[in-house]
């Protein structure tokens, strides 16, 4: 049990090996690839952006001139939607035969001679006036 231990040859340091340099840069810098991707996300993005806003700038005068043109022709139509509603409602009375008659007045200028004229006067002429006129 006291037996006597052999004594260890004293410890010598173990020659480091060389370590290739690809290792040791990967070492010192171990997120390198993540960074380079997110550079070049963030560059392709930024270039698409860019290109995005320039578009847009460039589309928005003639965006403003379509707008300026739509509003001018819905005028005109507006316009030209009372002119059909007119003329359609002048061309049902015309064609109306029970207003046909009065049509014919109006376009003749002519007076049914079973009507009586009406002629209207102004109160504060005299009789004498109403005479002369009627002459």
């Amino acid at each position: 049990m006291n037996a006597i231990e052999p004594t260890r040859p004293p410890l010598q340091s173990v020659p480091q090996r060389a370590v290739p340099r690809t290792q040791r840069q990967q070492r010192r810098h171990p997120n390198r690839g993540t960074l380079v991707e997110t550079t070049a996300k963030l560059t392709v993005n930024i270039v698409l952006s860019s290109a995005a806003i320039s578009a847009l700038a460039q589309l928005l005068p003639y965006h403003m001139s379509q707008q300026a043109k739509l509003s001018d022709i819905q005028e005109e139509v507006k316009r030209t939607e009372k002119r059909v509603n007119r003329l359609s409602d002048n061309f049902r009375r015309y064609f109306d035969p029970q207003q046909a008659k009065s049509v014919m007045q109006e376009q003749s200028h002519r007076v049914d001679p079973s009507q009586r004229q009406v002629v209207l006067m102004d109160s504060s002429t005299t009789e004498e006036e109403e005479l002369k006129m009627a002459n």
